[in-house]
């Protein structure tokens, strides 16, 4: 009897003896990432995925501020297309968005070219073309404001000194030069992160080449064309695609030069976004707005997204 009961009892004995299993060198990387991640994940859900969220679920509301929400379903939608200022918005959105990123393009690429070269204080040229990019927003549109001001701004000053006008042009205040103007204000604050871009991107090129190319008796321009350009197109790709983003969502240019005016003739939609739902408090006719522009710029990333792919599979 004693050794059955010492035999049923040493399996108990074995198995209390057991240590725990530890956890493999890969798990605990695993969990000790996750642990890391956590903060991030956590402002990312609440500063990004909610609202985003829940601007979708407001637009399909009929919310204004201090009243109850009420499920309307697609009526905001509809009723947003029929507005006159939503077309005014697309089209006011698409050409400050093209011509604005055309404008930061050709400037950037040509001062990167430029900044590339050998010359005397290149150095301190590089670092002073970040001002523009640094400044503040408010600041460098309300020195646009007071540089476009048609009784004490400079560029009346200088255009009458040159001869080149008779009588002050009030370059915000009318539809023929509101959106131009409020362009080349956004340009030359964004056209430095274009030219930091391309310029980190030509330091990468092999300076044998260009040896190369000049040897076969390649002109510059034939050098910046078959070698420079190829060689920056996945910098190009980026730097477009989030400029693009940037720009088809910047608020500040317009709402400290303009207001949206004259007669809308510079609201782009995150200006009527503002309006609608800040000035006038309808919080769903305003969301509408912002997620009816949400498929626009999504094809607009997949379309460049697709590009640099078939490119790079070339």
């Amino acid at each position: 009897a004693r050794r059955r009961s010492i035999a049923l009892e040493a399996p108990f004995n074995i198995a209390a003896e057991r240590k725990p299993a530890r956890l493999s060198r890969y798990q605990r990387e695993v969990i000790g990432g996750l642990v890391l991640l956590t903060p991030a994940l956590l402002v990312l859900l609440v500063l990004v995925v909610y609202p985003f969220l829940y601007a979708i679920w407001l637009g399909f509301f009929e919310k204004a501020v201090g009243t109850a929400a009420n499920f309307v379903g697609l009526a905001n939608f509809r009723y947003v297309i029929t507005w006159p200022q939503f077309t005014a918005a697309l089209a006011n959105t698409a050409i400050f968005t093209v011509v604005a990123v055309a404008i930061k393009f050709v400037l950037g690429m040509g001062v990167a070219v430029v900044l590339n070269q050998h010359i005397r204080g290149r150095n301190f040229f590089r670092a002073f073309l970040l001002l523009p990019w640094v400044m503040p927003a408010f600041v460098v549109y309300l020195t646009w404001r007071w540089l476009y001001d048609p009784l004490q701004g400079l560029l009346n000053y200088a255009l009458f000194d040159l001869g080149l006008i008779t009588r002050p042009i009030a370059f915000l205040s009318t539809k023929e030069t509101a959106m131009i103007s409020v362009i080349i204000a956004h340009a030359w604050r964004g056209f430095p992160f274009f030219a930091i871009s391309f310029l980190a991107g030509m330091q990468t090129v092999p300076p044998e080449l260009y040896e190369a190319a000049q040897v076969d008796g390649a002109s510059r321009w034939q050098q910046f064309r078959y070698i420079t350009l190829p060689s920056l197109y996945h910098i190009i790709g980026v730097v477009l695609l989030l400029s693009t983003i940037w720009t088809a969502n910047a608020f500040e240019p317009v709402y400290l030069l303009t207001g949206g005016g004259p007669s809308d003739a510079t609201t782009v939609y995150t200006m009527l976004v503002y309006l609608v739902g800040m000035i006038n408090m309808r919080l769903g006719e305003a969301a509408a707005v912002s997620v009816l522009f949400l498929p626009l710029l999504i094809g607009l990333v997949l379309i460049v997204t697709g590009l640099l792919q078939r490119r790079g599979e070339a």
